[in-house]
């Protein structure tokens, strides 16, 4: 079992960028694709990014290609999201999650771990 903890969340402008940090514990973090998501008031979890456990299959939601970037560092045991060019819609609670699946990395219910999510708050 894995415990994920996100860190990095903040308030910025619109324009602005952060990044994302999380780290895992108790299990090797190389074992699991990983996953960012996002969920804003009144609206569903949605999927932002993915990465396979090696780390050359990514695949980012239509609403951040070309601004967003994942990463992992398996030797660290952290995986991170660089946000860029941020918009008020990317307002929200970020949560990094853990999958044994290889596939459907997009499914909220593919990963079995969650962090406990950190917000970002983009004002215009």
């Amino acid at each position: 079992q894995v415990q994920l903890v996100e860190s990095g969340g903040g308030s910025v402008q619109a324009g602005g960028s952060l990044r994302l940090s999380c780290a895992a514990s108790g299990r090797t973090l190389s074992a699991y694709v990983m996953g960012w998501f996002r969920q804003a008031p009144g609206k569903e979890r949605e999927f932002v990014a993915g990465i396979n456990r090696s780390g050359d299959r990514i695949y980012y939601a239509n609403s951040v290609k070309g601004r967003f970037t994942i990463s992992r560092d398996n030797a660290q045991n952290t995986v991170y999201l660089q946000m860029n060019s941020l918009k008020p819609e990317d307002t929200a609670v970020y949560y990094c999650a853990a999958s044994t699946f290889s596939t459907d990395w997009t499914r909220a219910a593919r990963y079995a771990y969650w962090g406990q999510g950190t917000q970002v708050t983009v004002s215009s």
